[in-house]
């Protein structure tokens, strides 16, 4: 068994829901050659620095997360996207410790093979984004070569998630609202879900 992560240890006290589920698929990673970190305000479970899997909670599932889940075999079909837009990591959904059980044995054998892709170096091919920029997003690019630059700047994946957030939205003011309220973030180098 693996160090654990201080910060992990204060992160399960704090829990509320699914306590039981996440102390089970915790004791399953750290029983691996995994490192647990902690980072994005959850544990994280690393190889040789690489992220690898992660798990949480949600309102009616907990789910364990493989960050190129994609190019896991998983022959036994049960990883899925965690949203329509996920193009890489894949999950696996479980509401009990029971259930989480029943699928340790596969879980592990997917735990290895996510290890030997970071081991091999594989990367998740991207296809070119084929996201069509909001006008009001282009209209601030163009307006403003600082932004430009910062956008531009940041990793495909954040931009990604930037244009899907401002995509969403119905109305152009609030498409505007939002390319305002995210710019000082942007000039940062950040992403919608970085601090």
């Amino acid at each position: 068994m693996h160090d654990r992560d201080a910060k992990a240890d204060a992160f399960f006290e704090t829990l509320e829901i699914w306590k039981p589920e996440l102390e089970a698929v915790r004791a399953l990673l750290l029983s691996t050659p995994l490192t647990e970190e902690f980072k994005w305000r959850s544990p994280c479970y690393t190889w040789e620095g690489a992220n690898v899997a992660l798990y949480w909670g949600f309102k009616d599932r907990c789910a364990l997360g493989f960050f190129k889940g994609v190019l896991l075999k998983d022959p036994e079909g049960i990883l899925v996207p965690p949203g329509e837009n996920s193009r890489s990591s894949r999950i696996f959904e479980f509401t009990s410790v029971a259930g989480l059980r029943a699928a340790e044995p596969v879980l592990r054998r997917y735990v290895d093979e996510a290890i030997e892709v970071e081991r091999q170096g594989l990367k998740v091919d991207f296809p070119k984004d084929d996201l069509t920029y909001p006008p009001e997003l282009e209209h601030r690019l163009d307006a403003d070569p600082d932004f430009r630059a910062a956008f531009e700047g940041l990793t495909p994946g954040r931009q990604r998630g930037w244009v899907l957030h401002f995509s969403s939205a119905k109305q152009a003011k609030t498409r505007d609202g939002r390319i305002e309220k995210a710019a000082e973030k942007i000039l940062a180098g950040k992403g919608m879900h970085d601090r």
